[in-house]
């Protein structure tokens, strides 16, 4: 029989191996003594340390420790290109200084906590980090991590649809069209609110929580302008704020609309006095202005309020002033119209004016014989007709008798989200309606305040 214990020699890997664990019973190995090219046995629990590490770069090997030290720049580790089972390397934050300059991980092709991407970032101060390799499924994974997280966050996209509350249509004599609610959308290129380019849609990671707020339509008064849209946003920790904002009232009898910040301005209301009446403006990337009205005699209606894709039409004498069309969107897996302006209150036109396609209002008519979706007032008028909720859409102006504090309001507005099924996550508040299986995503469409966590 062989007596380990007595035998002295350079011990390769082969001999390491063949020595049975009962033979060795006290005593260490010393370093120098195990080449690590020779040991082809794994020792997990053995780590080879290695000089402070100050360079921006560096390639790891298995089995080795190194203090990083970030103090003048960030450092980027790039694994092995290949693993075996029980590999491990570790790394520990040298000056404390990772929050400031991070340790960023390249995976080299291999998956790290089961994804391949995107690179693990230790950004905590004093982190200590111990990477072991377990199998091609998961990879890499932290077996000691003082951040105790997820260090590949897997996100997914979400596209979105944003548009505020319209404005209400003038009061009094004749009053401009509302304009409609800020329109801002992200879906699949479509056009965004002014006929800008579609917006970036919202890359999130698991746990965002997107609040949802959904502006209100514009109050009517029966001889005032008309009130403003409330304000549809959507917002989270990480991401920029996505604002529309609501559209602009229109003019009463005689009176510019409101200057101010809206998604669609508000047309301008009717002119006796040869005089130059003006519209409000609306928002780059949201929504167009309301109508104007120049002309230098007799004007018999206000003007139109802008929409999503058109401004409002300007006052004439004897033709109708209707509001500036929507735009369409088939971010709910079928095309929908939405954020058009509203319709002028018309007199002696022969004519009323209609709302813009996509939830304008149609503006009020003194004359009975202009029936329209409105509803008569028993005096030879027809009232003005309300922006469509959900829509945005602007409501229309008064005409005469027919004045009304509650038709010609604006549209309420609507949020929609859409994503993948497989990322859908189920949790939302606020009741929002939910449809799966549209071409593969969930869209969810809040039509009040609410939210969704991802």
């Amino acid at each position: 029989m062989t007596n380990y214990k007595s035998i002295k020699y350079n011990i390769s890997g082969a001999d390491l191996t063949a020595i049975p664990t009962s033979a060795i019973t006290t005593g260490t190995f010393a370093d120098a003594r195990i080449s690590e090219s020779s040991v082809t046995q794994h020792a997990s629990d053995y780590i080879a340390w290695q000089s402070v590490v100050t360079g921006a770069t560096l390639t790891a090997v298995a089995g080795r420790g190194y203090p990083i030290n970030t103090t003048s720049n960030a450092c980027t580790v790039t694994l092995p290109a290949s693993a075996s089972v029980g590999d491990t390397i570790k790394f520990v934050d040298y000056a404390r200084n990772w929050g400031t300059n991070a340790l960023t991980i390249n995976q080299n092709s291999l998956k790290f906590q089961g994804n391949t991407s995107p690179n693990p970032v230790y950004d905590t101060n004093s982190q200590a980090v111990t990477l072991t390799y377990v199998d091609a499924t998961q990879g890499w994974i932290p077996t000691v991590d003082d951040a105790v997280t997820l260090e590949t966050p897997q996100t997914y996209s979400v596209e979105y649809l944003v548009i505020a509350g319209g404005g209400a249509g003038g009061g009094n004599h004749r009053g401009g069209g509302g304009g409609a609610g800020g329109y801002r959308n992200s879906y699949a290129s479509e056009t965004s609110g002014r006929n800008s380019s579609s917006e970036t849609a919202w890359t999130v990671s698991a746990g965002t929580v997107i609040t949802v707020t959904v502006g209100a339509g514009g109050a009517v008064a029966s001889a005032a302008n008309g009130g403003t849209g409330g304000v549809s946003t959507i917002s989270a920790s990480g991401q920029t704020t996505v604002t529309s904002n609501g559209g602009g009232g229109g003019g009463e009898y005689t009176a510019s609309a409101d200057a101010g910040t809206y998604g669609s301005g508000g047309g301008a209301g009717h002119e006796n006095n040869n005089s130059t009446l003006i519209g409000s403006d609306g928002t780059a990337g949201q929504g167009f202005d309301g109508g104007d009205i120049t002309v230098s005699n007799l004007v018999y209606q206000g003007a139109g309020g802008g929409g999503a894709s058109a401004n409002g039409a300007g006052g004439g004498t004897t033709s109708a002033t209707a509001g500036g069309a929507g735009l369409s969107s088939s971010i709910t897996g079928s095309a929908v119209t939405r954020a058009g302006g509203g319709g002028a209150g018309s007199y002696s036109t022969g004519g009323y004016s209609s709302g813009g396609a996509g939830g304008g209002g149609n503006g009020a008519s003194d004359d009975a014989s202009d029936a329209h979706s409105g509803v008569a007032d028993g005096g030879g008028y027809y009232y003005p007709v309300s922006g469509t909720d959900n829509k945005g859409g602007g409501g229309g102006g008064t005409a005469g008798a027919s004045n009304s504090t509650t038709r010609g309001r604006g549209g309420s507005g609507v949020v929609i989200l859409r994503m993948l099924d497989a990322k859908y996550s189920g949790t939302t508040t606020g009741s929002p309606t939910v449809a799966t299986g549209v071409s593969g995503e969930t869209v969810l469409t809040f039509n009040a305040n609410g939210s969704y966590t991802t």
